[in-house]
């Protein structure tokens, strides 16, 4: 435990505290994002993504922002875009060109005007974790922005037009249950994943964990 924590406070990746699962968000109303500033410096360029897709599959939709990670307050707000399906299968992604990490919110929703809200079409991961989860796409894809161009390397979605498939990514990424005592909508208290020649390594904190 005490060599994990120090390893996570070492890379001090912006920690995302909003949305959670469970929020709701309506399209062309203000979407709201806030995460926990890096105070080492290292973030200073963080780009913030609209993501959609199944925790070993995600999708990009959008790059939405991007902020400097090293200031406070880290928050972000815009306007909802335009989605469908009106389900809780969208997710924000923060990554960094100076960084190999990647941490994420939890699952959240964007309605519509009506705030009429689907379930999600699959119930379970790949692997079968009970974390609900669907593909959605832009409402109108000519409005997307392209991932940033270090994360290339994916492949286009069927399901979602002008979205990028990442794919390898960690079973530990955004969960859609509500949390219980922890606003950050991932399994552990706060999730980084790095990349390595051996593969993808996973750093965790201890402590309360968002339900999965």
């Amino acid at each position: 435990t005490f060599i994990l924590s120090v390893a996570l406070v070492a890379s001090a990746d912006p920690t995302p505290s909003e949305p959670g699962p469970g929020q709701i968000f309506n399209e062309g109303l203000t979407c709201h994002i806030a995460w926990t500033p890096d105070p080492t410096g290292n973030w200073k360029t963080l780009n913030i993504e609209l993501m959609t897709g199944d925790n070993f599959n995600m999708v990009h939709l959008t790059t939405v922002a991007t902020v400097d990670g090293t200031t406070s307050p880290g928050t972000y707000d815009y306007p909802c875009p335009g989605v469908t399906p009106h389900a809780p299968i969208y997710f924000y992604q923060f990554t960094s060109p100076t960084s190999p990490n990647r941490t994420w919110t939890g699952r959240f929703t964007i309605t519509d005007s009506t705030g009429a809200i689907v379930a999600p079409s699959n119930p379970t991961q790949p692997n079968g974790q009970p974390i609900p989860w669907g593909t959605g796409a832009l409402a109108d894809p000519s409005k997307a922005v392209p991932a940033p161009p270090y994360l290339t390397g994916g492949s286009t979605n069927s399901n979602a037009t002008s979205s990028t498939l990442i794919s390898g990514t960690s079973s530990l990424a955004p969960s859609s249950a509500v949390p219980s005592t922890t606003t950050v909508g991932v399994v552990s208290s706060s999730i980084s994943v790095s990349s390595s020649s051996s593969g993808l390594s996973i750093v965790t904190t201890t402590g309360s964990a968002a339900a999965a």
